[in-house]
C-alpha cells in the first residue's frame, strides 16, 4: 500500500495570503503546504481522504487513472470544498463512492445541493454514491479492511481512519481510550500537530509527540501543520526517533 501525502498544511495553508511571516515566506518546498489530504493506493484502487480546496491542484500534480472514492474526516470547508473537482472522474467512471459520517453528509448535501440532488439534475455536475459510516462498524474498501475511529476537534466528533496498519487521523484534540484500542500495533500513524502554542481544538506539537508514544506506532508522521509551527528543517531535527513531520508530496510505502 501507498500513500503520498497530498497536502499537509492547516485550514489557510501554507504560505498564507498576504503573511509576512517568515516561514510564509520560506523557499523550502517543505515549508509550502496545501490543505491536508492523502492518497491511499493498493494494486489498482486509490481513495483519498478529503477532498478540500487544493484538490483538482493535487490530482494535477499526482495524477491517478480513476478515483475509487473519497473518505471524510469531517465537514469543515479545508476537507469537503473541493468535492466539486471530482467531476473530470464522475465523467469517466460514473457516480463517485463518499463514505462520511450521516452528520457530514447531511451537511454536503446543504452546501452542495447540486452534487446530491436526485431529481432535475444540471448536466454538468458530478454526482456520489453516498456510503455512510459508524464509528463501531468497519468497512471494506475492495475487501480491504477500514476502521473508523472517532476524535474529537475540540467538541465536534471527527473519523480518522485505519487501513490495515496504517492510521490517518487529523483535526484531533482528544481520543477516547476505547478508540485509541483501534490504533494498537500500527506501522505508521499520521496525526495533525497544528503548533507550538496550545490550541482548543487541536493537538499542538507537544500534545502530538505524547499521543504518537502513547499509541507506539513503529514510525508517525504529522500533518495540518500551521507555519506557527517553524521551519521544517528546525523542527523534524528535534523530534524524538521514528517521528517525523510530513510534507507535500510526500511518498510512503506501508
Amino acid at each position: 500500500m501507498k500513500v503520498t501525502f497530498l497536502g499537509t498544511g492547516t485550514s489557510q495553508g501554507i504560505p498564507i495570503i498576504g503573511s509576512k511571516h517568515p516561514v510564509c515566506l520560506s523557499n523550502d518546498p517543505k515549508d509550502k503546504r496545501l490543505r491536508v489530504s492523502v492518497l491511499i493506493s493498493w494494486k489498482e484502487f486509490n481513495y483519498v481522504i478529503d477532498c478540500g480546496p487544493d484538490f483538482r491542484q493535487q490530482m494535477l500534480k499526482h495524477p491517478i487513472p480513476k478515483l475509487d472514492g473519497v473518505l471524510f474526516t469531517h465537514e469543515h470547508s479545508d476537507h469537503t470544498a473541493g468535492i466539486d473537482d471530482i467531476r473530470p472522474f464522475f465523467f469517466r467512471q460514473g457516480d463517485i463512492p463518499v463514505y462520511a459520517h450521516e452528520r457530514v453528509i447531511a451537511s454536503l448535501k446543504q452546501r452542495f445541493d447540486y452534487i446530491f440532488a436526485t431529481e432535475n439534475r444540471y448536466p454538468g455536475a458530478p454526482a456520489v454514491n453516498i456510503n455512510l459510516v459508524n464509528k463501531d462498524q468497519p468497512f471494506l474498501l475492495n475487501n480491504l479492511k477500514v476502521t473508523p475511529i472517532e476524535a474529537f476537534h475540540n467538541r465536534l466528533p471527527v473519523l480518522g481512519y485505519r487501513f490495515k496498519d496504517f492510521a490517518y487521523l487529523t483535526d484531533v484534540k482528544k481520543v477516547e481510550p476505547s478508540e485509541c484500542e483501534k490504533l494498537e500495533n500500527l506501522d505508521v500513524l499520521v496525526i495533525n500537530a497544528l503548533r507550538i502554542e496550545p490550541h482548543y481544538s487541536h493537538f499542538n506539537l507537544e500534545e502530538a509527540i505524547a499521543f504518537a508514544q502513547k499509541v507506539g506506532a513503529k514510525k508517525t508522521y504529522f500533518t495540518h501543520i500551521s507555519h506557527l509551527l517553524g521551519f521544517h528543517s528546525e523542527v523534524e531535527k528535534e523530534l524524538p526517533e521514528n517521528v517525523h513531520l510530513a510534507y507535500d508530496n510526500l511518498t510512503i510505502e506501508i
